[in-house]
This record gives structure tokens, sequence and C-alpha cells, in this order.
């Protein structure tokens, strides 16, 4: 199956502010970075096309001729519990256990109230095969970079030791053969 993950574009939010599965406004350069992502997505056929519940993928799928897209929960960014909203630089400063999970145990070690990449990955995982289960081809997701890192993992492009780091930025299309 090939797999076009599409990551929304940027948002107006602060840089340094931990907001995965918050539902943020986009900044106010989002047409013009939505037409360089629709640009990138021109003449390509999918069989079905699905979207983050969340308004930033939402509206990038809308934007891009997509506005039926499907919503589907396990495309929603690794929610971060208490650590939403709040900086990072704050975070690593008061809170050891955000300190444990920047130093390597964010694979494992869920955010409290919130979950870990682990899961985040298993829920991806469920996503992609049953799309492939159900036949299809070729499919886009309009996501989040958490989710671009595990479609990397996923396809050996990245580990999870090293997925944050690589996460592809704001409006890009990543294409996998699964």
């Amino acid at each position: 199956m090939e797999l076009y993950l599409i990551r929304h574009t940027s948002v107006a939010v602060p840089k340094g502010i931990c907001y995965g599965a918050t539902d943020v406004a986009l900044s106010s350069t989002f047409e013009e970075e939505a037409a360089a992502v629709e640009s990138r997505l021109e003449g390509l056929k999918f069989d079905a096309v699905f979207t983050s519940p969340l308004s930033r993928a939402v509206k990038l799928a809308a934007f891009c001729g997509y506005a039926d897209a499907k919503k589907d929960e396990r495309l929603k960014e690794l929610n971060f519990g208490e650590w939403e909203m709040k900086s990072f630089d704050d975070l690593y400063k008061e809170d050891e256990r955000f300190r444990e999970w920047c130093e390597g145990d964010y694979v494992n070690l869920p955010a409290p109230g919130g979950e870990s990449l682990a899961q985040q990955m298993e829920r991806f995982r469920e996503f992609v095969e049953e799309k492939k289960r159900m036949g299809y081809g070729r499919i886009a997701a309009f996501c989040h970079g958490g989710i671009l890192a595990c479609g990397l993992i996923m396809t050996g492009q990245a580990t999870k030791e090293n997925a944050l780091a690589v996460v592809p930025p704001y409006g890009s299309v990543v294409n996998l053969t699964i």
C-alpha cells in the first residue's frame, strides 16, 4: 500500500510550547503554506483520504480539495496530557518526569494523563493495518509530525530513539510504501 502522510501547516503557538493533541489555531500564513501543499499533491489520485480530527489537519485537507476526508482519531498527534500548552523549558526545569521522558524514555514512558510514543505507534499501526486489510492501493492522511515520525519508524527510515529528531517540517508530504 502506498501511503501519503501530509503534515499540517504551521500553527499560531509560540515556539517552545508543547501543544500535541490540543486543538490549536493555524498561523496567519496558512493559505500560502496550504497552497504549497496542494501543489505537491497535484495529479495524485487516492483510493481514500483520511484526516486527524484536529482542526489544523481538517482545514488543510479541505483546502487541498478533500473536505470529505474521513476523520480518524488514530491520526491525532501525541497526547502530552498534563504537559499540553506548557513551555518545554519550564517543564524541563520543573518536572523530573519530563526530564526522564526527554532523556530517552519517551518511547515507553507516557506523559502524565497522556501517552507514550509506543502507544502512538500502536494506534497508527492499527490504522495502517486496517487500511491494508481493506485493500487500498494508495491513501492520503492529513496528520501531524508525530504520525509522520511513526510512519518513518514503520518503514525503517527512522528509529524510535531518533524519531523526534527527524520529524519532517510543517506542510511536508511524505510518501511511504507499507
